[in-house]
């Protein structure tokens, strides 16, 4: 556990990278690799849980991720079918409040029909909020926003001197919550990938070579630490801070 005067984000946001080759370092199946990257999430559920964490976003499938062999995008659907179905009841028994975000209308009727239930069953729950994002792109989450403003402005209901960044941002799929203070990328690669591309404005990023599946405790403890050793500005200098406190 992290020490207790450390300043645990309220936001975590994850690109959970690594699941693939976590598996052919096996000399197993990809999938092997994806099922063993859903015991990881179970886990850093539970690690942001016990350390008060108000917000866990997990970018599960992004609206690129289409274009992998048709195999295993079925077999990825098929995992997170049989994740809702196993694991939606315990998170509404902890009081844990699960959302979907993303266009679900491409994934077949009974996997929307799942995320419907399960996200209806623990709207109510008032402990960490889990926002997995699932056939979503930064882009798309944009475009929408704008899409719906623009409607308002054909309609009149608003002039386009009314558009500002909290009016594009309360139609962002996140509107109701806070932006993340900490984006975590597993496996090595370090880029955004087009996940959460308008609230990452201010995040603090951490990169780490260890691959998704071998996350844990230890690995979101690590992740924090460096949280903590950042000076967050949002613009101001370092002595505006020092005056502030």
């Amino acid at each position: 556990m992290t020490a207790g005067n450390t300043h645990v984000p309220q936001h975590i946001a994850i690109i959970m990278d690594g699941n693939g080759r976590w598996a052919k370092q096996r000399h197993q199946p990809r999938f092997m690799g994806h099922r063993a990257g859903l015991k990881a999430v179970e886990n850093i559920v539970k690690q942001c849980v016990e350390r008060n964490v108000t917000v866990l976003s997990l970018f599960a499938f992004s609206s690129e991720n289409w274009r992998r062999p048709s195999k295993e995008v079925s077999l990825l659907m098929e995992l997170f079918a049989l994740a809702l179905k196993q694991q939606v009841k315990r998170l509404n028994e902890n009081n844990i409040q699960l959302r979907i975000i993303g266009d679900i209308t491409k994934f077949n009727s009974s996997l929307q029909k799942q995320i419907t239930q399960a996200t209806e069953l623990t709207k109510d729950n008032t402990g960490l909020i889990i926002n997995i994002a699932a056939n979503y792109g930064g882009r798309w989450d944009i475009t929408q926003a704008v899409q719906q403003i623009a409607v308002k402005v054909k309609s009149d209901q608003i002039v386009a001197s009314d558009i500002t960044e909290a009016l594009i941002n309360s139609h962002l799929s996140t509107a109701d919550l806070p932006e993340p203070d900490l984006y975590i990328r597993t496996g090595g690669e370090q880029r955004v990938s087009n996940f959460l591309l308008w609230q990452l404005a201010y995040t603090e990023f951490y990169f780490t070579d260890t691959l998704w599946p071998d996350f844990d405790g230890q690995a979101l403890d690590q992740a924090i630490d460096s949280f903590n050793h950042r000076e967050r500005r949002f613009g101001r200098t370092s002595e505006q801070l020092q005056e502030k406190e």
